[in-house]
């Protein structure tokens, strides 16, 4: 099976580049906003377009996916919130395990009836262990898991947690604030996960202002997504980026 996104984003991990990912909800999109998504992302080098959200309504998803695909060569991953948020016309497929709940249709039940139709894709699957924190406020992505989010202040529960998952399995870890989130997730989080884990790190969720993503890199994350706040002002998206890829050691080439 391929691997061609996950071998870059671990080679990334290992040069300490940090990944400036822009989420993208088909709910929330048209024709014309993905247009200007696409120039304004390409502009700022964005890395990756993470599509999909915990409850998807609209049925062009594919239709989403294939402009993005034919406007530029960002990769496009999915990030789905059921089994039936798959586009063969993506690149890659976040394939999430929610490790932070005990709801086994989250850990495996979905993805047993899934599974037929995501390896007959075609898609790049990675592995991903996801784990929602507590934004200080009810989610999307909590509502719809039916799953106690992690307190933001039990760091050692999120480590061993993201330790599990990593050694059951997971190629990637994903704590997500969840989308609407009053308080994105603590650095002190960030940092201790980090120390603890090989496999990239990747955080979400509140995220509304370039400083907090910097912060988040320094503390220890590899990939930032941002979604609300670039749906709120798409502006955002250079200084995001901008802000993300001056954190790494190392000079950014994309």
């Amino acid at each position: 099976m391929k691997q061609v996104i996950y071998q870059q984003l671990a080679e990334r991990k290992q040069l300490g580049k940090k990944s400036f990912t822009v989420l993208i909800d088909p709910d929330k999109v048209d024709s014309g906003s993905i247009d200007q998504l696409v120039s304004l992302s390409v502009d700022a080098k964005v890395d990756y377009f993470f599509v999909g959200g915990s409850l998807v309504i609209s049925s062009h998803l594919d239709d989403c996916i294939r402009q993005l695909k034919a406007a530029c060569d960002i990769p496009v991953i999915l990030f789905p919130g059921s089994p039936s948020q798959v586009s063969k016309y993506a690149d890659a497929l976040l394939y999430l395990s929610l490790i932070s709940g005990r709801n086994p249709e989250l850990l495996i039940g979905q993805h047993v009836i899934s599974a037929p139709f995501v390896k007959k894709s075609g898609l790049e699957i990675m592995p991903t262990g996801y784990m929602v924190i507590d934004g200080g406020a009810p989610t999307t992505v909590s509502y719809i898991s039916n799953a106690t989010p992690i307190p933001a202040d039990k760091s050692e529960i999120a480590m061993c947690t993201a330790m599990a998952g990593e050694m059951l399995g997971m190629k990637l870890i994903y704590m997500d604030a969840g989308s609407g989130a009053k308080k994105p997730i603590p650095e002190q989080m960030i940092e201790k996960v980090a120390r603890h884990i090989e496999a990239p790190l990747i955080i979400g969720g509140g995220i509304i202002d370039p400083e907090k993503a910097y912060r988040n890199c320094k503390a220890g994350a590899d990939v930032i997504v941002v979604g609300n706040a670039i749906e709120k002002d798409p502006s955002l998206i250079k200084e995001m980026s901008a802000a993300i890829h001056s954190s790494s050691p190392v000079q950014q080439s994309n």
